[in-house]
């Protein structure tokens, strides 16, 4: 069984009636195509039919975790249950707190959001060309992609490999495995998605801060917001809590997982329940009640989209059913993950899974939607 005794065993016990809600999550779950009448799915069918190990959700209501649990294995060939404290590799979600590390460095009066980047790199300068134009880059610009740049994203490197520096990285040289961050066309036309662009501002904040990069985000963004179990190290310090990746056909990662010296495009280890942290401090920030990190008004910059209409510093921003959400998505070698937090009323989901195809954690959200009555969320 994916969903084993020991699942239950290690995750907690709630009060009834959010005991009833989650047995209720567990089993609405349904896809974008649902035909009308029929049934929808239950976690355990959808975990098999997707060859998935591990499903770890959190659920926020009210600007507090209502519940978090996790279901089926961290490691099926170790027999290790998976709970709510597994970490999983977040992927492109370590954006989101890389936005809230450099706008604290805005707030501090560190960074300017709209000065050239070169003027802040000290070691390595971006070498413009004539695609820009003439056109600076900002910060702002790579934090929303509106930057021009190339290089989607990173498969990282398989355990024991020599890792790049992240000049190689950006600059494409062995041993790095992706090609050169470089104008893909000028900066403040449009947005495309660049992890490229990211891992320029990870190499700004080491420039500026003269420490490393997980060593800032864990001091001035992770612990002031309570997610003390996460961690941009790679690879992590403490192994025993870390979930496998596996691919679609339920083959383990070589090696377990990969690792990220792309650290703020790709590398957060962490759980739901520390990304509803971030998602609740976001939105007790946005109404003036929290500054932990970010006061009010920085919180609302790095939510508001910057050239682009959805892609703010950081995050994605929707509106559903007329309420506006913050977002992001993740995916990085045998992990995939998902959050999605309201502007107004303290709503919120985290689903994260070891496993290399979004879609259960999407089959997953819509269920959370469904049973938690956000208005226009689910249009099968």
């Amino acid at each position: 069984m994916l969903i084993s005794a020991a699942n239950y065993a290690q995750n907690p016990r709630y009060s009834d009636s959010v005991e009833k809600r989650i047995g209720l999550v567990e089993n609405n779950l349904c896809s974008e195509k649902h035909v009308a009448g029929t049934p929808n799915w239950r976690l355990p069918e959808r975990m098999k039919f997707y060859h998935v190990r591990a499903v770890s959700i959190a659920v926020i209501k009210d600007h507090k975790i209502e519940w978090a649990r996790a279901f089926g294995w961290a490691d099926s060939a170790e027999q290790r249950p998976a709970t709510a404290a597994t970490l999983f590799q977040a992927g492109s979600i370590s954006k989101s707190l890389n936005g809230v590390g450099v706008l604290r460095l805005v707030q501090d009066g560190k960074l300017d959001l709209y000065t050239d980047i070169n003027v802040y790199l000290k070691y390595w300068k971006f070498p413009y060309d004539s695609l820009a134009r003439g056109k600076k880059i900002t910060i702002a610009n790579l934090l929303s992609h509106t930057a021009g740049l190339t290089v989607h994203g990173f498969p990282g490197y398989e355990r024991g490999a020599v890792l790049p520096t992240l000049y190689q990285v950006l600059d494409g040289i062995a041993p790095a495995n992706t090609a050169a961050v470089r104008s893909a066309f000028e900066p403040s036309l449009k947005e495309q998605y660049s992890g490229g662009g990211t891992t320029i501002a990870q190499v700004i904040v080491q420039d500026v801060w003269r420490q490393p990069y997980a060593v800032f985000m864990r001091d001035h963004v992770l612990k002031p917001m309570g997610m003390t179990s996460s961690t941009y190290f790679q690879p992590p310090p403490l192994q025993e809590n870390l979930a496998t990746g596996y691919y679609n056909d339920g083959s383990e990662v070589k090696g377990k997982y990969h690792i990220y010296p792309e650290e703020a495009a790709a590398g957060l280890w962490t759980n739901p329940t520390d990304l509803a942290r971030y998602i609740i401090e976001t939105q007790l920030s946005l109404e003036g009640k929290s500054d932990k990190v970010l006061n009010r008004a920085s919180t609302r910059k790095r939510l508001t989209p910057y050239i682009d209409s959805s892609a703010a510093l950081g995050v994605f921003i929707n509106t559903i059913g007329g309420q506006r959400y913050f977002g992001h998505a993740g995916k990085d070698e045998g992990f995939v993950a998902r959050y999605w937090g309201s502007f107004e009323g303290g709503n919120g989901v985290v689903v994260m899974s070891n496993t290399d195809d979004i879609a259960i954690v999407d089959e997953v959200i819509n269920s959370v939607a469904i049973v938690y009555g956000w208005k226009g969320f689910y249009k099968p």
